[in-house]
């Protein structure tokens, strides 16, 4: 099971993509409060998220919540101040947790010293300050799945039969 984590999330739209993403993989989102928005059924079904009910979701109170009910097995922290690129990770297992901060400030900085050895990023140019979150979880997730071999997705569309 890939499992994204989100970290005191503050940008809905972020969030909602992020579960789009997780209702098309079948990757469980977990959600750490404080949340910068509402998810209530009313707020979602205002929102027009009408894949909703494939998202296998979590919310937690806080951080110390999310690690009691979890452990930190084969945890992986997605951040710019990593040392290596993602490409590095191994996400081969069949559980894999890959942790990613708010928007406007990433992962605190206890965490990454606590799991200093399981921070990843994605390269890109030094200008740059970082991706979308959205963008960011969608290639992490699809690195894991990758590696995973893709398991339980399909690996086809309509066109498979004219070939």
């Amino acid at each position: 099971m890939l499992n994204i984590i989100l970290l005191e999330p503050e940008i809905p739209h972020n969030t909602g993509a992020i579960a789009r993403t997780c209702a098309a993989t079948g990757a469980r989102l977990h959600l750490i409060k404080p949340l910068g928005f509402d998810i209530s059924d009313k707020a979602v079904k205002r929102s027009g998220l009408d894949y909703w009910w494939l998202v296998d979701i979590n919310v937690y109170e806080n951080i110390d919540e999310y690690f009691e009910k979890n452990g930190d097995s084969n945890l992986w922290l997605a951040t710019t101040k990593a040392p290596r690129a993602y490409s590095d990770a191994d996400f081969s297992s069949e559980d894999v947790s890959i942790m990613f901060g708010k928007e406007t400030a990433g992962l605190p900085e206890w965490l990454r010293e606590k799991y200093s050895d399981r921070c990843i990023r994605i390269p890109m140019i030094s200008e740059a300050r970082s991706l979308n979150l959205s963008n960011s979880a969608a290639i992490l997730a699809y690195e894991a799945l990758r590696q995973q071999g893709f398991k339980g997705l399909l690996g086809y569309g309509s066109m498979a039969d004219k070939v």
